[in-house]
C-alpha cells in the first residue's frame, strides 16, 4: 500500500492536494505533519484515517523518520524557504530507499524565483517581456542568480536530485499566483489576489503599484492539485520518462497570466457590482503604504513573474480546465468582504 507523507495540510496548497489525493486514492496510507493539537483535530475531523504527526519543520529527526518510512513525500509547508526541512526530507528519503525502490519527493517551490530583476532594480510596476519556460528553456531556470527568491532551497533540492538520482526521484513544483476556493481542512484561501481584494475593500479603491504594468502567471488551486495527483500516479506506476524526475524537473504549473494594474481595476469593479464600494476606482499607492496593509504580498503586485508550463502538459498530460481568475474574482471579493465583517 502506497504511503504518502505530507507537510502543510493545514495550509492552502497541500490541504487541497490532500483532498484530491484522498478522493482518487482512498486506499493509500496518509501521514501529515501538523504543528498543533487544535489543527490536528480539524484535520482528523475531515480525514479520520489520516495519521497525524505532531511537530514542526524545526524537528529534523522527525522529518527524517517520516520521510524514511514514506514512499512519497509531498512537501508544501514553507517548502520554498526552509532549508533545514529540505535537508531532513532528503536525508530520510535517501536512507529509506534504494535504486530498486526509490523515494519520490514532490517539492513545492514558487515562481517568486523569477522576480529577481525587479528586486535588483528596485523598480516596481513596469512590464517585463521576459518569459521563461520549464521545457526547452529549463536551462535558464537552472542558472538563475543565487540571490533569487527561493533559489537557495531550489538549488539544494536539485543538487540532491542529481547526486542521488537512482534513489531519489524529485519533481519541483513551482506555482504562481493561486486562486480559487481550497478544499483543505483548514485554510481555503490564497494569498496575493485575496490580499489585493482585502486591501481594495479597506481602501475603497484598487491599489496600483508603480505603473501597474507588471505581469504574473496564475493557476486555479484545483488545477494545481491535479499536477500533484498526476505526479503521484506517475510515481506509483514507476514511470521513468525522460524529464519527469530529476535535476531538470521544474514544473511551473501556470494556466494564464494577469497584469496587476488591470487586475486591481477588475477587483474594484467586482466590489462595486457586489455593492461593497460606491465607485469602481483604482489608483497608485506607494509601496510603504501598501505594505502596511498587505505586507510582502503587496510587493508582488509590482513584480513580473512570467513563465510557461510545458512540462506538466508534455509529460503528465495535464489539462487545466477550471474557471479563470477573472471568473473567480466576484467570489474572492465576496469572501474577503465576509471575512472583514467578522
Amino acid at each position: 500500500m502506497t504511503k504518502i507523507f505530507l507537510t502543510g495540510v493545514t495550509g492552502y496548497i497541500a490541504g487541497d492536494a490532500l483532498a484530491t489525493l484522498v478522493a482518487l486514492h482512498p486506499d493509500f496510507t496518509y501521514s501529515a505533519l501538523v504543528r498543533s493539537p487544535e489543527k490536528a483535530e480539524q484535520v482528523k475531523a475531515k480525514y479520520p484515517n489520516i495519521r497525524i504527526v505532531l511537530g514542526d519543520l524545526e524537528d529534523s529527526a522527525l522529518l527524517e523518520k517520516e520521510s524514511t518510512a514514506a514512499d512519497i513525500v509531498l512537501h508544501a509547508a514553507d517548502a520554498s524557504d526552509h532549508v533545514g526541512a529540505a535537508k531532513a526530507i532528503a536525508t530520510g528519503l535517501i536512507a529509506g530507499h534504494t535504486k530498486e525502490n526509490p523515494g519520490y519527493w514532490l517539492h513545492t517551490g514558487g515562481t517568486g524565483i523569477l522576480t529577481f530583476e525587479d528586486s535588483d532594480s528596485g523598480v516596481y510596476g513596469n512590464k517585463s517581456d521576459k518569459v521563461y519556460n520549464d521545457w526547452n528553456g529549463v536551462d535558464e531556470l537552472l542558472t538563475l542568480p543565487a540571490h533569487a527568491f527561493h533559489r537557495n532551497v531550489d538549488q539544494f533540492v536539485l543538487d540532491a536530485a542529481a547526486k542521488h538520482a537512482d534513489v531519489l526521484k524529485i519533481a519541483l513544483v513551482c506555482p504562481p499566483t493561486i486562486y480559487g476556493r481550497g478544499r483543505g481542512p483548514c485554510s481555503q484561501r490564497g494569498r496575493q489576489v485575496y490580499e489585493l481584494a482585502k486591501v481594495t475593500l479597506q481602501l475603497k479603491k484598487g491599489p496600483i503599484i508603480g505603473g501597474g504594468q507588471s505581469i504574473w502567471n496564475n493557476v486555479h488551486i484545483h488545477d494545481l492539485s491535479d499536477v500533484y495527483a498526476l505526479l503521484v500516479d506517475a510515481a506509483v506506476a514507476g514511470r521513468t520518462d525522460d524529464g519527469l524526475w530529476g535535476p531538470r524537473a521544474y514544473y511551473l504549473t501556470e494556466n494564464g497570466e494577469h497584469v496587476w494594474g488591470e487586475l486591481s481595476k477588475s477587483t474594484a469593479e467586482a466590489a462595486t457590482k457586489l455593492g461593497y464600494l460606491p465607485e469602481a476606482t483604482a489608483e497608485p499607492i506607494d509601496l510603504e503604504s501598501a505594505q502596511k496593509y498587505a505586507g510582502f504580498e503587496s510587493l508582488s503586485w509590482g513584480m513580473n513573474s512570467r513563465g510557461r508550463a510545458y512540462r506538466a502538459r508534455e509529460i503528465l498530460g495535464w489539462n487545466p480546465s477550471r474557471p479563470g481568475l477573472l471568473d473567480e474574482l466576484p467570489e474572492i471579493v465576496q469572501s474577503e468582504w465576509i471575512s472583514l465583517q467578522k
